[in-house]
């Protein structure tokens, strides 16, 4: 920029705040605190940047009258450019003196925008701010129109009011062209709401559509939709209160499940999500590799030590140099690292190719993954016990209005089982007793039942989980020493039984069944070898895992809780598919 228009524009912005100081000097009359007053309604909307500003300007001019009579005397001789100030007669009249300011534009020629106000944190305020959301309904009366907008950030949202005679020519066009799921920006005051519907509603006098919404095309009607219609347009379905909500309550969740471990000083291990272990032995696993499955012809068959072709795939040729597969659990790593750290927790997406079209399963899941060093079962179900308190806790303080849509429309009793999650505590039973006492339930009439046949070492149904939590004990409940036939192999034997069961347990609660799984875990070298051999495991897989065991082995304890699972009990939606933003299930991977 050449230096004569420097200078030039330079020149412009001094005499315009030469301009401004004349004003505020001559307003001694009407006091400071007034004409900062007159300041702020003609500039309402430059931000609160440029409203300080002249406030401590305003304060300086009333206690330096002289002084700014003669700056601006001085500043007045910048020439053309500059603010001609005839007589002290003209400062008298500043109340008829107009700012030429636009609604975003101050006294420096530079544009400050309104600061943005999220609808959750709308209060009263004589401030000009704005609110950037999307369109849920317009009503056009005669003289005014009421626009409820939504910005994500609460239930709610916030109702927009717009005067027909407050607002310039570009809003009304603008108004005319809204529709619902239209996105908009609206500037003007948040005042005490005039119904009874809300609190507060935003006294707009001006309106932006940001992106158009066809109206005949919007997939979203205001009506209520299934939740099954609904997930077949999950890039949409955020916008409707449900999985809203249920989003919010998800974040909250999520953060305070961080916040509580990192406060018992637990540290946060990343784990990776391709692995060549099989966590669970189960084999449920989905396979990760570069070879072109496409052309089976071109796939590098397994051979014996003669060079004979052998039934399967040579992965020794594959990215990895071995089968590679997608976790199905973190807890592995992590106790590697609780073998150094002492106290971790892992917090991640795990998979499982189980062939399930249930409500309670997904191929894609979180789980939250603590390992304790140095500690029992007891450690890990005190732990789990706290973590879940703590966590629905601050769900219930912070996701009120959630919590009340999701106990209007799906669960009446919500908020009365999550409070009594958190005051009451958890019952504790042995896997046996558990046994005897469903025995004696199904033998007064077994057609009530799915699954009338239990002894020890069924593996637990869901209805059986529930009659235990909701039923018997309405409570959540610990079952722990589970048989060791239907136990992962890293679960600590029981020595009271000669290893017939496992030092693990399950937390059952009411409305979903289990809820945690964990154990202590086999830190005996030999026995883990034993186990490992039984399920036709390879042990040269796991030989780092084997080496914990052989260099410092500590009693190590931990659990996994199903991070959907969880939402899906605190917001009391049956279906897991609408506790994830993108659920992936047997025949589905959309979006």
């Amino acid at each position: 920029m050449a230096p004569t228009t420097t200078r030039n524009n330079w020149t412009k912005k001094m005499a315009s705040r030469a301009c401004l100081a004349a004003a505020v000097a001559a307003s001694s009359s009407r006091g400071a605190s007034a004409f900062s007053g007159s300041i702020r309604s003609r500039v309402s909307s430059a931000g609160s940047r440029t409203l300080s500003t002249l406030n401590s300007r305003s304060a300086f001019a009333a206690s330096s009258r002289t002084a700014s009579v003669v700056g601006t005397s001085s500043l007045a001789s910048f020439g053309n450019n500059g603010c001609k100030i005839a007589s002290a007669a003209s400062r008298a009249s500043i109340n008829s003196i107009q700012l030429h300011m636009s609604s975003t534009e101050v006294s420096d020629g530079s544009t400050v925008s309104p600061r943005r106000v999220k609808t959750v944190n709308a209060q009263e305020s004589d401030e000009q701010v704005s609110i950037k959301g999307w369109v849920r309904t317009v009503r056009k009366q005669k003289t005014l129109a009421f626009v409820e907008v939504n910005d994500g950030s609460s239930m709610s949202g916030i109702q927009c009011v717009l005067p027909f005679d407050a607002v310039d020519e570009e809003t009304l066009k603008e108004i005319e062209n809204l529709t619902t799921g239209c996105s908009i920006n609206a500037i003007g005051q948040i005042v005490k709401s005039q119904g009874g519907k809300q609190s507060v509603e935003l006294s707009a006098t001006s309106l932006r559509i940001v992106g158009t919404c066809p109206g005949e095309t919007y997939p979203l009607a205001k009506k209520r939709h299934s939740l099954e219609y609904l997930r077949t347009i999950a890039h949409l379905r955020p916008r409707t209160n449900t999985i809203a909500a249920v989003s919010r309550v998800r974040s909250i969740l999520a953060g305070q499940i961080h916040a509580f471990f990192q406060k018992e000083g637990f540290n946060y291990v990343q784990t990776p999500l391709i692995t060549a272990s099989d966590c669970e032995g189960a084999g449920e696993m989905f396979r990760v590799t570069t070879l072109d499955t496409d052309d089976v012809a071109s796939l590098p068959r397994a051979k014996d030590e003669d060079g004979k072709e052998l039934p399967g795939v040579d992965y020794d040729e594959d990215f990895f140099g071995k089968a590679a597969f997608l976790t199905v659990s973190g807890q592995l790593g992590g106790e590697t690292y609780a073998s150094a750290l002492g106290d971790v927790y892992t917090f991640g997406p795990t998979f499982r190719a189980e062939n399930s079209q249930t409500t309670r399963h997904l191929a894609e899941f979180w789980m939250v993954e603590p390992e304790m060093a140095f500690a029992d079962l007891t450690s890990a179900m005190d732990n789990a016990e706290a973590m879940l308190k703590s966590v629905v806790g601050v769900a219930l303080k912070e996701c009120d209005e959630d919590l009340t849509f999701f106990g209007k429309f799906f669960d009446k009793g919500l908020k009365a089982r999550l409070e009594k999650l958190v005051s009451k505590p958890f019952v504790r039973v042995a896997y046996r007793d558990a046994v005897k006492y469903l025995q004696e339930e199904i033998a007064k009439d077994p057609s009530k039942w799915q699954f009338p046949e239990v002894e020890f070492g069924t593996d637990l149904a869901t209805e059986h989980e529930r009659w235990l939590a909701e039923t018997k004990f309405d409570s959540a409940v610990f079952v722990y020493n589970y048989p060791k036939s239907i136990k992962a192999f890293y679960m600590r034997d029981n020595d009271e039984d000669g290893g017939e069961t496992v030092n693990a347990m399950d937390l059952l609660v009411p409305g979903v069944g289990e809820l945690v799984g964990g154990s202590q875990r086999e830190e005996r070298l030999d026995v883990l070898v034993d186990k490992m051999k039984d399920l036709d495991l390879d042990v040269e897989d796991y030989w780092w895992y084997l080496d914990l065991r052989r260099f410092g082995s500590v009693p190590h304890a931990g659990y996994g809780l199903g991070f959907e699972r969880l939402v899906t009990y605190v917001c009391g939606i049956e279906n897991i598919r609408d506790a994830i933003a993108f659920p992936r299930y047997p025949g589905n991977a959309e979006f």
